[in-house]
C-alpha cells in the first residue's frame, strides 16, 4: 500500500501525492492539519493519532483520548485508524489501550492501533484488545524484521514513519550503489519496505517529492534478496573462530565489572568512547574487521539497539552471546551512589548530576519501565549471571539512627527538642561498641544551629548525614530509601556496613538499611 505523513505537507503537495496515487494519509492532532488533510483526503484511508497535543505533551488518559479523538473526527469527517500517538508514562497502557477500544466499540473510529511502541508494549495491548495497526520508525538502518513478522501474524497492520531515516538518511541512501543501480534510491526503499509487507510514510513537502512517493517501483526477487543481504545482513558470512559478547542491564548493575572478566576480547564501552549506541555499533564493525572477539558492556534495554549488533555480527561471520546481569534495582541503585562516592568523594547534587552525566534516580526508573527483555528469536544465545554484592568493608561498626521523629521530636526548623530516653538509647549503643551516627531530612532552607543544639542537648558529637533537597520523587541519590546517606558515612568514618545496623521508624529507613546491605531494627526507645 502507498501511503504518505502529513507532518509538513503542504495542501498542493498533498492533492499532488493522492493525484498520483497515494491510498493512505497519515496525520495526528499534533500536527495542527487535520482540517486541511480532511478537506483533500476523500477516498484515501485516513490515519489519526491523538494523545499528544500540539504542545506535544504526552496525555495518555481514557477522557482525553476520547475528547481527542471526537474533535480529529469532526476535522477529518472521519477516521479509518486512530493510533495512540505515544506511550504516556504517568498512565496504563491497558488504560490507553481500553479506551481507543471503546471509540472503535462506540464506532467513534473503525480501527485503532500504537505508535512508537516497543514489540512487548504491542503483546501487551493485544492482550487487552484486538490491535489494527502500528506505526513504528522504520528504515533500512533501523528495522526489526521479527517485530513486523509478529504484527503481520497477528494481523496488524504495520506502518513505517520516517522511512528514509531523516534528511542525513537520504543523503546515505543518494550515495549507495546498489540502490543506484536498481533505480532512483528513495524509490527503491519504498518499493523495498512494501516488499517487506510494511506501508512507509514518507513526508513531502514539495509536490514532485509528493509523486516520487507514489511512484511505482517493481523490484525483482534478485532485486529484493541483494537489498536484503546489502540492509538486513542475512548473509552468514565467512565463519571464523571468535564471538560479540553483549553485557546488558541498567545502569549500575555492574556491567564493566564483568567485561573485565574477559581476558583477550576487545572491549567497547559507550561511557568511555562517547557518542551513542549507533556510533558505537560503527565502531564494532570496525574492529570485528581485525578483532574476532569483542565485549560490549552496555545497556542495551530495546530490540532495536541489540538488533544492530547483530547484525555487524553476522556480517563478519561471528556469533554473538547476549549476558544478563540479573541485578536487583535495589542493587543498581547501591552501586549508582557508591560509584559517584569514589569518583567525586560525596554525593553529587541533582543539578550536578546533570551536568557531569552522571546516573540518576529516575534513569533506573526509566530503564525499568521501558526495558525490552531480550529473547532468542533476536538471533543470539542468552545467558543469566547473577549479581554479587561486595559488601562495603571498614574497621568500624555503626549504630546510624534516623533523627526525625526519634533522636528528636519532629522535624524541627529552628528548636531542638529531644525524644523521651534519647540520651539512654545513644549510650546504649555506644557501650555495646558502636560508633553513633545519624541521618536526616532537612529541605532547604534550614537553621544550621540546629546540629548545635542536638549537640549541646546530648552532650556528645557524631556525624550526621543531611538529605536538603525537597519532596517529591527522588531527585538525588541521598534520599531514602536510596542508600547515598549510609554509604557517604561509611566512605568518610570507614564504617563497615555490614556489620552496622540503621535505627529508624518507617519503610522507608527500613529500605534504606536494605539497599545499604545494613541490619534494621525499629527504634523503640531502648538498644534492645
Amino acid at each position: 500500500m502507498f501511503g504518505i505523513g502529513c507532518q509538513k505537507i503542504t495542501r498542493e503537495a498533498l492533492v499532488a501525492a493522492i493525484d498520483a496515487g497515494i491510498e493512505l494519509v497519515d496525520t495526528a492532532a499534533a500536527y495542527g492539519n487535520e482540517a486541511m488533510v480532511g478537506e483533500v483526503a476523500r477516498d484515501q484511508i485516513i490515519v489519526a493519532k491523538g494523545g499528544l497535543g500540539a504542545d506535544w505533551v504526552v496525555d495518555g488518559r481514557a477522557k482525553q483520548l476520547a475528547e481527542s479523538a471526537q474533535r480529529s473526527r469532526e476535522a477529518l469527517g472521519r477516521i479509518d485508524l486512530y493510533l495512540l500517538h505515544a506511550v504516556d508514562p504517568k498512565v496504563s497502557l491497558t488504560t490507553s489501550v481500553r479506551a481507543l477500544a471503546k471509540l472503535r466499540d462506540d464506532g467513534v473510529v473503525r480501527g485503532i492501533g500504537l505508535s512508537n511502541v516497543t514489540l512487548a508494549q504491542i503483546e501487551a495491548a493485544c492482550e487487552v484488545t484486538a490491535i489494527d495497526a502500528v506505526e513504528l520508525e522504520i528504515n533500512v538502518g533501523k528495522l526489526d524484521v521479527y517485530l513486523v513478522e509478529q504484527c503481520v501474524k497477528r494481523g496488524i497492520r504495520v506502518l513505517a514513519q520516517r522511512p528514509f531515516g531523516g534528511a542525513a538518511g537520504v543523503k546515505k541512501l543518494l550515495k549507495d550503489p546498489l540502490l543506484r543501480e536498481l533505480g532512483a534510491p528513495c524509490e527503491v526503499v519504498l518499493a523495498f519496505l512494501r516488499g517487506l509487507s510494511v506501508t512507509p510514510l514518507p513526508g513531502a513537502t514539495r509536490v514532485e517529492t509528493a509523486r516520487s512517493c507514489a511512484r511505482r517501483v517493481e523490484l525483482s526477487p534478485e532485486a529484493m534478496r541483494a537489498l536484503r543481504e546489502r540492509f538486513l545482513d542475512e548473509r552468514i558470512g565467512v565463519a571464523r573462530a571468535g564471538e560479540v559478547v553483549m553485557i546488558m542491564g541498567m545502569p549500575g548493575a555492574g556491567k564493566s565489572t564483568l567485561a573485565t572478566r574477559f581476558e583477550g576480547y576487545a572491549r567497547l564501552n559507550r561511557d568511555e568512547l562517547g557518542g551513542t549506541l549507533k556510533g558505537l555499533a560503527h565502531k564494532l564493525d570496525e574492529v570485528l574487521a581485525t578483532e574476532p572477539r569483542v565485549v560490549l558492556d552496555n545497556t542495551y534495554g530495546s530490540r532495536t539497539s541489540r538488533a544492530q549488533v547483530v547484525r555487524i555480527a553476522k556480517r563478519h561471520g561471528v556469533a554473538v552471546r547476549c549476558v544478563v546481569l540479573d541485578t536487583s534495582l535495589e542493587d543498581c541503585e547501591r552501586n549508582a551512589a557508591a560509584r559517584i562516592i569514589e569518583r567525586y568523594g560525596r554525593l553529587l547534587s541533582p543539578a550536578e548530576l546533570v551536568a557531569e552525566k552522571q546516573v540518576a534516580p529516575n534513569v533506573l526508573f526509566r530503564y525499568r519501565r521501558q526495558l525490552e527483555p531480550p529473547r532468542e528469536d533476536e538471533g543470539f544465545a542468552i545467558e543469566h549471571v547473577a549479581f554479587e554484592r561486595a559488601p562495603v568493608r571498614g574497621t568500624h561498626k555503626a549504630a546510624i539512627l534516623e533523627l526525625d521523629h526519634a533522636v528528636w521530636t519532629g522535624r524541627p526548623r529552628k528548636r531542638v527538642e529531644l525524644a523521651a530516653n534519647a540520651r539512654e538509647v545513644i549510650a546504649a549503643w555506644q557501650q555495646r561498641g558502636f560508633r553513633i551516627a545519624a541521618t536526616t531530612w532537612q529541605p532547604e532552607p534550614f537553621d544550621p544551629s540546629i546540629d548545635a543544639q542536638l549537640f549541646e542537648l546530648l552532650g556528645m558529637t557524631f556525624p550526621i548525614a543531611r538529605c536538603t533537597h525537597p519532596p517529591g520523587p527522588p531527585i538525588c541519590w541521598c534520599r531514602k530509601p536510596l542508600p547515598g546517606m549510609a554509604l557517604l558515612l561509611a566512605h568518610d568514618h570507614d564504617f563497615d556496613l555490614a556489620a552496622s545496623i540503621h535505627l529508624g521508624r518507617t519503610p522507608a529507613d527500613r529500605g534504606f538499611a536494605q539497599r545499604a546491605g545494613m541490619q534494621y531494627a525499629d527504634y523503640v526507645g531502648n538498644a534492645t
